[in-house]
């Protein structure tokens, strides 16, 4: 059998078809990775307007406590204690709305996966958290969650809908004008939401370092959901390529290329999603390796390169001026933003210094990359006051 044979489709599959979208293999999916127009007018179109994401691949779920106290912060503490023990972040700290970017670790402290875990707003959801992981690493995700959960929760599986992500300048302006309310979210909070008499989950976040929401929908409405926002003419839709160009810009890592499970979250330069709390109380996998790691005892750290000439893709080699090994590439493509070779990498602490001037081998030929301040591009999310 197949390649594609094995392939299974998302919900709005019909529709990329339609749109003329080139459906490639992605993480066990048939998905577009680019529409007509291409992949650079898509990424300057979604930093300049808003493009329209279908991610319905990813994992999308509900914990839900099996059995509840009635008193939501006491639901809520006893759930977010489930899941910490697995993860990084501090879940027991999140607000009623707010989400979370946090790390699923291995007990030594490398990444299994990277993932936003919501504490729903909506009293119906109290004892609930909404968590989305990545498509190509859902199925152990979920089954560590479940373990960890014991009968005490059950997770609740939304991977058969759609999961829609609008992103760009003027992704906000576009989505308050169907759906009401939307833009009083600020960065990295979510809500519930009504469309056309059926209940979306909404969260202010995405994968392009621009503004934009992510959209959960039952897959009945899913199609009608894209095309009522795809006759925006502010929206166009926008396939893989441009997701994957967007997202290097923003400097944000890839599962799989610039996480894995032998990366920590210091190594992989994500020191934020260790939060506070769970620092001092060294409550997380890996606790003694990443907090040796945050004074200074690292062999590696991921950090941005501008390359002169043609784009150094994954597993290049990066050296010293010297000639010396001192690292490799993990993702780099082109910039259409700064139309420029950029990339993302491991090299060891001594030339991780922006400004440091290094070669890496692209082709059999040696080129200049220069170490740069992530992100490429600078981030333009909403934050709202507290």
């Amino acid at each position: 059998m197949s390649e594609s044979e094995n392939l299974k489709t998302v919900v709005l599959n019909d529709e990329h078809v339609k749109l003329g979208g080139r459906m490639v293999p992605f993480s066990g999916y048939s998905l577009p990775v680019q529409y007509p127009t291409g992949i650079i007018a898509e990424h300057k179109w979604t930093r300049e307007h808003a493009g329209l994401f279908d991610v319905s691949h990813m994992g999308p779920s509900l914990l839900m406590l099996a059995e509840k106290s009635g008193d939501p912060q006491r639901d809520h503490e006893t759930i977010a204690g489930l899941v910490e023990p697995l993860v990084t972040g501090d879940i027991r700290g999140l607000k009623p709305g707010q989400m979370r970017y946090t790390l699923l670790l291995n007990e030594e402290g490398g990444t299994v996966d990277d993932l936003m875990i919501e504490r729903p707003q909506s009293g119906g959801f109290g004892g609930a958290l909404y968590i989305i992981v990545n498509a190509g690493t859902k199925e152990g995700d979920w089954a560590r969650i479940e373990a960890a959960a014991a009968g005490r929760a059950r997770l609740m599986r939304a991977d058969t809908g759609g999961l829609l992500a609008l992103q760009g300048p003027e992704a906000a302006a576009v989505a308050e004008s169907l759906i009401p309310g939307i833009g009083d979210l600020g960065f990295m909070t979510g809500g519930s939401f009504k469309w056309n008499g059926t209940d979306l989950i909404v969260t202010r976040s995405g994968y392009t370092g621009e503004d934009g929401f992510e959209i959960l929908v039952d897959a009945k409405f899913a199609p009608a959901l894209w095309n009522a926002l795809l006759a925006d003419p502010r929206v166009k839709p926008i396939g893989l390529g441009a997701r994957d160009s967007l997202r290097l810009e923003a400097g944000l890592p890839l599962y799989g290329h610039d996480l894995d499970d032998t990366v920590s979250p210091i190594e992989a330069g994500l020191n934020f999603a260790v939060s506070k709390r769970r620092r001092e109380a060294r409550d997380f996998p890996g606790a003694t390796r990443i907090l040796s790691e945050m004074t200074g005892n690292i062999g590696r750290i991921r950090v941005g390169l501008f390359v002169e000439g043609a784009p150094a893709r994954e597993d290049a080699p990066i050296y010293d001026q010297h000639g010396v090994g001192i690292g490799r590439v993990t993702s780099g493509g082109f910039s259409p933003t700064l139309s420029r070779a950029i990339a993302l990498g491991f090299v060891n602490p001594q030339h991780a210094a922006p400004g440091t001037q290094l070669k890496v081998e692209v082709r059999g030929k040696l080129q200049a990359a220069t170490v740069t301040p992530l992100p490429f591009v600078q981030h333009r999310y909403v934050r709202k006051a507290p």
